[in-house]
């Protein structure tokens, strides 16, 4: 009787740690390719221009008199291990501003981060 109950115990432990660790990593959306970005002119560009380079926005946005194309990218990495998790997300952004007419004001990017690193340990660096 207590070979068969150090036996259970032993399989629910081993259960237990195993069952425990996962590792993900995904992205969402192409980068941007500093050549694309450098290619659409302001003054000059349109908004067919920029879907032509850069495809179609994630959201168009409406503000006041001009419209804003919104492009971005996030990559994720998480890991698990037994109930500690850590999950670093990284994402990045670039705005194209037009005129009423249709022609590019302003190209925004957000400052490039590097990717993230896969951490194992969840309370900080």
């Amino acid at each position: 009787m207590i070979v068969i109950r150090s036996m259970l115990l032993a399989a629910a432990a081993a259960t237990l740690l195993l069952q425990g660790c996962a590792f993900f990593r995904g992205n969402y959306d192409d980068d941007f390719k500093q050549e694309d970005v450098e290619s659409i002119k302001v003054g000059t560009s349109t908004r067919q221009d920029v879907a032509d380079i850069l495809g179609a926005p994630e959201r168009v946005i409406q503000v006041h008199d001009q419209q804003i194309f919104h492009y971005y990218n996030y990559t994720l990495k998480s890991g698990t291990v037994l109930f500690f998790s850590r999950t670093n997300i990284v994402g990045n952004d670039l705005y194209v501003f037009f005129s009423p007419d249709g022609i590019v004001r302003q190209v925004v990017m957000g400052r490039q981060k590097p990717p993230p690193k896969l951490q194992f340990w969840p309370f900080g660096d």
